[in-house]
C-alpha cells in the first residue's frame, strides 16, 4: 500500500476559500502516487467556513474536520491538525492558495531524498511593504539573538515525516511558537523556493497586533536575551551612579562649585525607579509564565470532530461524526 499525505490546513474565516481550495488540491493530489487526507483545523470561525468543509466531508470520507471550542491561536490549531493527522507524510499549508497547491509534487519529492523536514522559501512576498519590513526586523532579530535560524522569506507550506510530526508532539509547552519548535527539533532538513500568489479572496486574519505578539511570545520561549539586557542595564546604572558619587565626593574634596538641584535629582531618581519597574515586569512575565507552563493545561480544547475518532487513528464512523468537547 501507498504512503499517506495528511495536509493540516488550519482555518478562521476562510469561508471564500475552502471550495476552490479543495477543488485545486484535489486536482493536484489526483495525479499522485499516494494516497491522502485532509484535516482542516477550524479556530472558532463563525462564518460558513465550518459549514462549507462539512459540505464536502459529507462525500469524502477523506475530507477531516476539527473544531476547536473557540478561538486558541494559529499555532494551537496547528498542533491540533498534526495530533490528528495519520499520514506518513504531513504537509502544512493555509487555504488561502497563496502557496499554490502545485507545488506539492515537488515537496514530496524532495522529502523523499530522505529529509525529515522540507520548508518553503518564497520567491517574492507578495505582501505590502509594511509586511515586508516586518518580516525582516522580526526574523533577523530572532535569528540573532536565539540562534534558530530561520530560513529567510519562510512560506507557510512546508512538509514533515512521522518521524518529525512525533517528536513535534512531545513538546507539550503552553507558549507555542511553531517555527522555533521546528528549528529546536533540528533533525535533516532542506528548503526548496516556491512562487507565491495573491491571496485569491477575503483578508488575512493575521493583522499587526497578532504579528507582535507572536514576536513576543517568540523572544521570550525562545531567548533569555531581556534578562540578560535588564541585568545588563542595572550594572551599567549602578556604575554610572557610583562614578557620579566619585566625582561630587572629589568636587566637595576640592572645594569646587556644585549645586546639583531638586529637578536633576527627582529626575534621576524617577528615572531610576522607572527602570526597576520595567525590568521587574519582564522578570514577572518570565515567572508568569513558568506559572502557566506548571498548571499543565490541555494545549487545546476540541468541540466536534468529523470523520475522525482520535489522534492519529482512522475514522469508523459516518461523514459527519459529532462528537463531546475534547481537552488535549
Amino acid at each position: 500500500m501507498s504512503n499517506l499525505l495528511s495536509l493540516v490546513v488550519p482555518v478562521y474565516y476562510e469561508a471564500e476559500c475552502i471550495d476552490q481550495f479543495i477543488a485545486e488540491t484535489r486536482v493536484v493530489l489526483a495525479s499522485l502516487p499516494i494516497r491522502h487526507e485532509f484535516v482542516f483545523v477550524d479556530d472558532g470561525s463563525d462564518d460558513d467556513t465550518v459549514g462549507k468543509i462539512r459540505g464536502h466531508a459529507e462525500t469524502d470520507q477523506r475530507i477531516k474536520l476539527v473544531e476547536l471550542s473557540y478561538n486558541q491561536g494559529k499555532q494551537a490549531a496547528v498542533t491540533a491538525g498534526i495530533s490528528y493527522a495519520r499520514g506518513d507524510y504531513i504537509l502544512y499549508m493555509d487555504p488561502d492558495l497563496q502557496d499554490p497547491p502545485e507545488e506539492i509534487p515537488r515537496f514530496l519529492a524532495e522529502i523523499e531524498k530522505g529529509y525529515d523536514l522540507v520548508f518553503g522559501i518564497r520567491r517574492q512576498k507578495r505582501d505590502s511593504l509594511l509586511n515586508r519590513v516586518y518580516s525582516r526586523l522580526f526574523w533577523g532579530t530572532l535569528n540573532r539573538f536565539t540562534g534558530l535560524q530561520v530560513p529567510t522569506g519562510l512560506a507557510v507550506m512546508r512538509i514533515f515525516n512521522r518521524a518529525f510530526a512525533d517528536r513535534f508532539l512531545e513538546y507539550r509547552e503552553q507558549n507555542r511558537f511553531i517555527e522555533g519548535i521546528f528549528m529546536h527539533i533540528g533533525m535533516k532538513r532542506s528548503v526548496i523556493e516556491i512562487e507565491q500568489r495573491e491571496r485569491f479572496a477575503g483578508v488575512s486574519k493575521f493583522n499587526f497586533r497578532r504579528k507582535m505578539s507572536l514576536a513576543f511570545d517568540a523572544i521570550l520561549d525562545f531567548s533569555e536575551l531581556p534578562l540578560r539586557m535588564s541585568m545588563r542595564f542595572g550594572l551599567g546604572l549602578s556604575f554610572g551612579s557610583l562614578v557620579a558619587i566619585v566625582v561630587i565626593l572629589v568636587m566637595k574634596m576640592m572645594h569646587l562649585d556644585f549645586r546639583a538641584g531638586w529637578p536633576s535629582l527627582i529626575s534621576a531618581l524617577m528615572f531610576g525607579f522607572g527602570m526597576q519597574l520595567f525590568f521587574i515586569g519582564i522578570a514577572a512575565v518570565y515567572i508568569g509564565r513558568i506559572y502557566r507552563e506548571t498548571k499543565s493545561r490541555p494545549l487545546y480544547s476540541i468541540r466536534e470532530v468529523t470523520n475522525l475518532d482520535g489522534p492519529g487513528k482512522q475514522s469508523s464512523g459516518s461523514a459527519t461524526e459529532r462528537r463531546p468537547s475534547a481537552m488535549v
